[in-house]
């Protein structure tokens, strides 16, 4: 968790307000090429249940403004809705987190820049720049340079969403690196390489030079479907475990069932994402340090047993508990109450095999 400096505050109005009322002062602003940075919510304010329901609804209508332009029309995959979702993802992940800095609601902004100009239509669409937000460090001048010659490919309609997400995931990094140093830095960089690696391999096989074919009036185009699937920590892991070696037995079968449902279910996916949650009991950090391993460990398991896909992997420790078990006692009825929280979140989204009669 990072810790406020001891500097002199300036009591004004704004620094009081939530997440939500900053952005919408922000998104009013969203066609200037520029934005007032301006802080989130004070910790005292922004622990509240007010101030957090506010700030998750301001998550809540962007992703909603997001769906609406996908349903009317505009691809998932496409370079300015793909961007606009990862930078809202990064901003609500460093949120999670407890980032206090101008990071979470900057890129937020981003995200409402790019979505603002997708709904009236307006070029050119903020999206085609990237700012290191939050005066993030510019890291990996290779990944940048290799994002840049991918845009101006001919396959670049294929490999769209994996630069869009690489070039936001650079940034995320920077900030990290700039705060805390390499190694909070470390995992979005790895993204960022692997978003690289999948756009490389999309753009060289994108059929970019053949005429595409006239679309059948009685065909469907496919549907782009949303998946969530739990899976329950405990059947997984050690107690307090969170190595590949301290899988179970039966949470090695798990992994591979899900995976052989994933290429048999799916023929194509387009972002994958896997999240670790813990209960309440242990400490914020080692239970936030806890989930990302764990977390980690699925996202490599996955990839073993063949999902090629690129794979985020997050931890948010205790912060979304489905259940509160409170006053339940002794401590095994309580660990037992609190199974529900200790789970593992695989989010997808992709076109599903077609099924047979």
């Amino acid at each position: 968790m990072r810790k406020l400096s001891n500097m002199k505050l300036t009591p004004i109005p704004t620094m009081m307000l939530p997440l939500a009322s900053l952005l919408a002062m922000g998104l009013a602003q969203a066609a200037t090429p520029t934005l007032p940075a301006a802080p989130l919510a004070m910790p005292e304010l922004r622990i509240s249940d007010r101030a957090v329901s506010a700030d998750q609804q301001a998550y809540r209508v962007l992703q909603e403004r997001i769906k609406k332009l996908n349903d009317g029309g505009v691809r998932v995959g496409d370079y300015y809705l793909s961007k606009a979702q990862c930078w809202l993802d990064v901003s609500f992940h460093e949120y999670t987190r407890n980032d206090r800095s101008a990071f979470p609601l900057q890129a937020l902004q981003e995200s409402a820049k790019i979505v603002a100009a997708l709904e009236d239509g307006s070029t050119p669409n903020p999206g085609d720049a990237t700012p290191l937000v939050n005066d993030a460090t510019r890291l990996r001048d290779d990944l940048w340079h290799s994002f840049t010659q991918l845009r101006q490919s001919p396959g670049f309609a294929c490999a769209a969403q994996k630069v869009a997400c690489g070039e936001v995931e650079l940034v995320h990094a920077g900030n990290e690196y700039k705060q805390q140093g390499w190694r909070h830095a470390n995992p979005y960089v790895q993204l960022a390489e692997d978003a690289q690696a999948a756009a490389q391999s999309a753009a060289a096989a994108c059929p970019a030079d053949k005429p595409k074919p006239e679309p059948q009036p009685d065909i469907l185009p496919p549907r782009i479907e949303h998946e969530r699937i739990t899976l329950d920590m405990d059947a997984l892991f050690r107690f307090d475990k969170a190595g590949a070696a301290d899988m179970l037995p039966q949470g090695i079968d798990k992994i591979r069932e899900l995976a052989a449902r994933l290429k048999q279910g799916y023929v194509q996916i387009d972002t994958l994402s896997v999240t670790g949650h813990t209960d309440r009991l242990g400490t914020d950090s080692y239970n936030q340090a806890l989930s990302e391993r764990r977390a980690l460990t699925v996202k490599q398991l996955l990839r073993e047993q063949g999902i090629a896909n690129v794979i985020s992997a997050y931890g948010k420790g205790k912060a979304e508990p489905l259940v509160s078990c409170e006053k339940v006692a002794p401590r095994a009825a309580l660990i037992a109450c609190l199974q529900p929280n200790r789970r593992v979140e695989i989010e997808l989204t992709g076109i599903k095999s077609a099924r047979k009669d």
